[in-house]
């Protein structure tokens, strides 16, 4: 008999409890910036650049706190990738974000983020939130997304 094939993690389980509905609040916290091309706002070289930004925080010995990487859709043609980090990662852009922040988390395909952008709209009213900056986090990868049987993506809005 065959013995059934681990595969190996790449991205960790999602505990989206931890982030529905929930104000964070950020002071100075440290990521290091990426860039994407997409193409109509879909991706064309994001596993390239997590690739890259991985290697740097690897080298520089430094951890990745919750495995967040926030996404700043800036056109239909750019996205900027912010990977959260402990400390200064050498070779990288080095920035920090602050503010208050109201997060909310999806299930589902991606074609579903009209309507995610649309509910989380509609409760960030409801709690009289004014969200100034939008991001993205897509908690996994697709192959890991398939791997766990859940596709989480959190929308995470700076609040005035």
């Amino acid at each position: 008999m065959e013995k059934p094939r681990i595969e190996p993690e790449c991205c960790p389980e999602f505990n989206p409890a931890a982030w529905d509905n929930q104000v964070i609040e950020w002071d100075k916290k440290k990521f290091i910036k990426g860039r994407v091309c997409t193409f109509m706002f879909m991706p064309l070289n994001f596993g390239g650049a997590m690739r890259k930004m991985n290697a740097l925080v690897g080298k520089a010995g430094a951890d990745i706190p919750d495995w967040l990487c926030l996404s700043d859709h800036t056109s239909k043609w750019n996205m900027d990738l912010y990977l959260a980090v402990d400390r200064e990662v050498q070779g990288a852009e080095n920035t920090s974000i602050s503010g208050k922040f109201f997060s909310r988390v999806y299930e589902g395909p991606f074609r579903d983020t009209g309507k995610w952008s649309e509910d989380f709209k509609q409760a960030a009213k409801e709690r009289e939130f004014k969200i100034t900056k939008w991001y993205m986090w897509y908690t996994t990868c697709p192959k890991c997304a398939k791997k766990y049987g859940k596709n989480y993506v959190v929308i995470i809005g700076k609040t005035e």
